[in-house]
This record gives C-alpha cells, structure tokens and sequence, in this order.
C-alpha cells in the first residue's frame, strides 16, 4: 500500500464516516491513525487496495468501540443499584423498563425508583411499564426530593427482598447547571454500582458533547444507545467511545420492551461502513420465525404453491421484527441505496387491507380473481381495482421467481436476490405508483380491450 493508494481510499472513508454521523474530530482522528496503519500493507492474491483499506478500517473500528462486555455486574449482598442519566427524550424510562425485563428474565428481582420528578406524566409512564413486565415502581408524589426519593426506593427494595434497583433520574431537553447538580447529587448519597448514560443514537454529533458533559460530572460505567432501529447507521457509537472511553453495553432496537440487545462492534463497525449487519438480521428473524414453520413456507416456495395467506402472514411477522427501512439497511450494499429510497410503508398497511378482502378461495388461488371479484375487493379494502390486479400481478410473477430460484445454483440464487431487491427498491413490479417510483399502472385502449377478448 502507497501514500497515494491510501490517500485516495481515506477520502471516501471519511465521507463515509461523517455521513454516518461521527464527530467531525473523531473522524479526522481516526482517518490519521488509519493511514498510518494502512501505508505498507502488502496486497494479498487478487484484492485490490481499496478492498485491504476497508479491511484495516473494519478492524480499527471493532478496536475503537470494542471490547465490550454486556454482563451488569450484581453484588452480593444486594441490592445492586443501577442509575440510569441522560437528557430528556432519550429514551430513559422506557430503557429502564427493558433493563428491568432483562434481568428478571435471568432470575433477578428488580425495582425501579420513579426519580423523574420534571417531566410531567413520567412517574405515571413508568408505572404503566411496570405493570407491563410485573415489577414494582417505587414512587413518592408531592414533593421535588429527588435524592430522598432515590434513598427511600433503595429502602424499600431492601424490606420487598428487592436484589437490583433502578433509579430512573430526570433529564432536560438540553444540558444544564441544575440536571448535572441534581444527578451528581443523587450519585453520592446512593453510590450506585453501575451509572449508564442512555443516548439518543439520532443526535449523531451532538451526542458527543452530551456525553463529555455527563462523563464530567460522573463516574459513568458505560453507555446505552437508544432508537438503534431508526435511520441512524451508528456513528454516535464510534463518538461517544472514542470521547469518553466509557464501552457501549446496550442498544435499543425498537420500542417494545424486548427490543433491548448487547452491542457488537463488529456489528456496528459493517454498519458504519454501509456493509450491513447480517448477524443481526438473522437474530431478530430467528425470533419471530418458527423453523418448522419455515421449512413449509420454503417447500411451498419450491413447489410454486405459496399463497396470500402465507405471504401475509410472513409480512406480518417481518413488521414485528422493525421498520423495512431499517432491515433493509443491515443487508450488505443496501445502505445508500436505502438512503436514496423514499420507502412509504403505508404501503404495507393496504396490501395487507387488500389480502384481508379476498375470500379464503380467492387467496388460495388469486388467478380466480375475475374483474367483478377485483371491484368487490377494492371496495372492501378502500382503493381502487388497479390496485388488487397490480397486487395479484406482483404476487404471481414472485411466486414464479421463487420456484424458478428453487433449482438455481448458489451464484443464481444471488443474483436472483440482488435483483429481487433493487425491484423492490425501484418500485419495478409493483400494479400502484409507490412514491418516489417511476412505474404506472397503464389502462388498456379499447382497442387493446377488443383484443383481449377475442385472444380469450
């Protein structure tokens, strides 16, 4: 590797990194000890320079951000007290609820403290929370005390055999004197085991300053990112390591109260660079897919037998797992061209509205669907006939590609794939206009229509 070969692949690096919102210092900081480190490589078998750079800067990332242990650490005897800090709207009192679940999953009895004494309705939201996951809320109305009511929750998950406490403190809608006063002073007098910092992963660069500020004034022990399932591509993971030294425990991947996951540098490091996250893909399928269930879908798919039924109810099985633009984006190569998208998943909704019209007849085989049966669908399902035959026109021609791809081999399938999905992308295929598409849905002359029924 030469100056010049580097020089020209560091260019794109940094652009690819600011656009994944890394701080603008962390990212020229990193750019030069990636130079430093790439000048001199050698240049194994076939690879190109560029394919080695991207190689030493995954690897720099995955040290950067890494490593990591997810484990909290409980103390014996308990309680172990876990504070949680950060500014409001990060997303504090749903993450403390999702801590919760987690260890009590493992065994743990926990207790969350509503020390969020500001922000109105947030004793009530975590109290709704609680009873959601079966655990209790210690809370004290009335009054401002936060470091009583801190010190009073403690108390009580010692008389309620309580072993870990979460204090959930309050935050402000930017930095001040008085948040950073209060939580420092609630700090001294629990002296908390653990102190996480919850950060909206969408601030990008402004999440830097927030966790410089708050490193300042306590002793943090690590980091959780929230609203990971969001547009962001995990820039905010690489600034807030690198500023605070502090390692990243937790992100948050969507609003239900499991949606809490260990972070991977690895993982986020292929995000960065717009080279997927497959590992976590596959984790979140493998939650919502039964794999003897799976293996008929994927027989009917060989067989070309797969109806509207099926493929409704994978649709409803891939919303559950996040948004399709954020799915989409943890494919490998997906990541600019999902940036690019203008992915309306309203869509979605009046697919399924259309499917949820037909008969069980009609879904089970949609070639029955004559025009009286299209006007009768459209009706039921709120749009118009183009519509359902543009919907039933799509579901066909992929059935077929399905089957077709069913007896390719490996490279086939993959090229099959990389074609499926930039269709997708494109709107090619789909019988309505999607936005952002150029596709149309063409109505016949009667020329073309007198034709039509003599070919019938």
């Amino acid at each position: 590797m030469t100056e010049e070969n580097v020089a020209e692949a560091m260019r794109e690096i940094r652009t690819a990194l600011l656009e994944a919102d890394v701080h603008v210092d962390v990212a020229r900081d990193f750019a030069n000890r990636v130079q430093q480190k790439a000048i001199g490589q050698e240049i194994i078998g076939t690879l190109k320079p560029e394919q080695i750079m991207v190689k030493v800067v995954h690897d720099e990332l995955v040290e950067l951000m890494g490593p990591v242990d997810p484990r909290i650490p409980f103390v014996t005897p308990g309680p172990t007290i876990v504070m949680l800090a950060g500014l409001q709207g990060s997303g504090k009192t749903t993450t403390c609820a999702k801590l919760a679940k987690l260890v009590a999953a493992k065994g743990k009895r926990p207790l969350m403290v509503a020390a969020d004494l500001k922000r109105p309705a947030a004793i009530d939201q975590l109290e709704v929370l609680g009873e959601q996951i079966n655990v209790p809320v210690y809370t004290e109305r009335g009054h401002d005390n936060v470091v009583k009511v801190c010190r009073n929750g403690i108390k009580q998950a010692r008389k309620l055999d309580r072993d870990v406490v979460f204090l959930d403190t309050a935050g402000r809608l930017a930095i001040d004197e008085d948040m950073m006063a209060e939580v420092a002073k609630v700090a001294q007098v629990t002296q908390p085991h653990q102190i996480y910092l919850v950060i909206d992963a969408m601030t990008g660069q402004d999440a830097v300053n927030t966790a410089k500020a708050f490193n300042e004034r306590l002793e943090l022990d690590g980091v959780i990112l929230t609203k990971f399932d969001s547009d962001t591509r995990g820039g905010a993971a690489l600034s807030v390591k690198a500023i605070t030294g502090k390692p990243i425990k937790f992100i948050g991947v969507g609003e239900k109260l499991e949606n809490i996951e260990p972070f991977h540098p690895d993982r986020i490091a292929g995000r960065i660079l717009g080279m997927g996250d497959v590992l976590s893909l596959v984790e979140q399928a493998q939650a919502q897919f039964d794999e003897d269930e799976a293996e008929k879908i994927q027989k009917r798919m060989a067989k070309g037998t797969l109806t509207l039924d099926d493929f409704l109810d994978q649709m409803r099985k891939v919303q559950k797992m996040g948004s399709i633009k954020g799915l989409m984006k943890m494919i490998p190569g997906m990541g600019s061209a999902v940036d690019d998208a203008d992915i309306d998943e309203s869509d979605i909704g009046q697919i399924q509205a259309i499917i949820l019209s037909m008969t069980r007849k009609e879904r089970t085989n949609p070639s029955i669907i004559d025009s009286s049966r299209r006007r009768r669908i459209a009706r039921g399902s709120g749009c118009d006939p183009q519509d359902v035959s543009g919907l039933v026109k799509q579901f066909g021609m992929m059935r077929d590609q399905m089957k077709a791809m069913a007896n390719m081999s490996m490279m086939g399938k993959m090229k099959s794939i990389a074609g499926l999905s930039q269709a997708a992308m494109t709107g090619q295929g789909f019988g309505k206009k999607i936005k952002g598409s150029t596709v149309k849905v063409r109505k016949l002359s009667s020329k073309d229509k007198r034709k039509k029924r003599k070919k019938r």
